[in-house]
């Protein structure tokens, strides 16, 4: 394989591609792409030679088992790592079309090569983030350190913790405090996300708004309005049996046996509010109804630049009788809410 790759990287030009759809696309011109292409080439014509290679290198898996396959080979003493970094080396010269990887100055004298060597810019370095052990030209320096998995950084959910970036997700939805979590009145109508560290800051700042949501789930009919001045009573009575309770459960038991011995709540529903409103409509119309009335027959109306034509009303005791039924359930609906 390594001879096939030296010869084949040799020779190899970027080529087009021709898709299984018969669209034809430019080949990558990034070494990594170039050599995979021909480590995909030399495992597609020996499939049949060593099939369990070739399926391997042709996986979508390939990198994982590859960096394993090295690993073994380093411990067997295979193939050391000084020989394959050799082998690299000449195909990466060949198949860096663009210069990006490898320096192509030449040099006359081993003099003028150990006078550039220490300022080139390609010149190799291993990554200094403890744990990593890449090797990578110093102008690729900012390039891995923005993606090393062993580097050190802040936490990206500004807690006080610095850690690898490798195992970062992992922080950040297990033990970070600053991980966004429900509020623990979530159940009864509480939607804040909250940080995790910042939960019991959030319990006191919101301790009225819990006890509204859940004297809502107590008294259903009842309005907004009327159940904050009920929450303003508990808090005014019984603040010091309330504000020790942190967890839902004895929250709303401790509220319901508060709530009993405060008597029974004066419910406005919002549906007899509405009722009311609408009665109170209906009485306006009549009324005014009552007072606009023609009380001739053919009665000719005249307007101002137009004529209205003559109408044929009647006068009967049905308004009056409707005006006082109206006035009389607007009563009702007061005496009700008192009680």
């Amino acid at each position: 394989m390594v001879e096939y790759l030296m010869q084949r990287s040799v020779t190899f030009v970027a080529e087009s591609v021709v898709l299984d759809d018969g669209l034809e696309v430019q080949a990558s011109d990034h070494p990594y792409d170039i050599i995979a292409y021909l480590i995909d080439e030399f495992a597609t014509t020996k499939r049949n030679l060593f099939s369990r290679v070739s399926e391997w290198l042709l996986s979508d898996k390939r990198e994982d088992k590859i960096d394993d396959f090295s690993q073994e080979m380093e411990i067997n003493g295979f193939w050391s790592i000084d020989k394959r970094e050799a082998i690299v080396q000449t195909l990466l010269k060949n198949v860096d079309l663009k210069n990006e990887f490898h320096c192509d100055m030449k040099f006359y004298s081993a003099d003028e090569l150990a006078q550039h060597v220490p300022t080139c810019k390609y010149r190799s370095m291993t990554c200094q983030n403890e744990g990593c052990y890449a090797k990578y030209s110093i102008s690729q320096m900012e390039n891995h350190d923005s993606v090393c998995p062993y580097k050190m950084i802040p936490c990206e959910q500004k807690c006080s913790a610095s850690l690898m970036r490798r195992v970062m997700d992992r922080h950040c939805i297990t033990v970070c405090p600053m991980k966004l979590v429900n509020c623990p009145f979530y159940s009864v109508g509480c939607k804040s996300a909250i940080p995790q560290c910042k939960i019991e800051e959030h319990r006191s700042s919101d301790f009225h708004s819990h006890l509204l949501y859940i004297l809502q789930g107590i008294h259903k009919e009842a309005s907004v309005e009327v159940l904050r001045k009920r929450v303003e009573q508990l808090l005014q009575k019984y603040s010091s049996k309330l504000a020790n309770i942190r967890d839902l459960r004895s929250l709303t038991y401790k509220v319901k046996d508060l709530d009993a011995k405060l008597g029974p709540l004066k419910v406005c529903a919002t549906n007899e509010v509405d009722v009311a409103t609408k009665t109170a409509g209906k009485l306006q119309i009549l009324e005014a109804s009552d007072t606009n009335k023609v009380t001739e027959k053919g009665a000719e109306t005249r307007v101002v630049g137009f004529e209205a034509k003559p109408q044929s009303l009647e006068v009967t005791p049905t308004n009056k009788d409707s005006i006082e039924a109206v006035k009389a359930e607007i009563k009702d609906l007061k005496q009700n809410s008192s009680h």
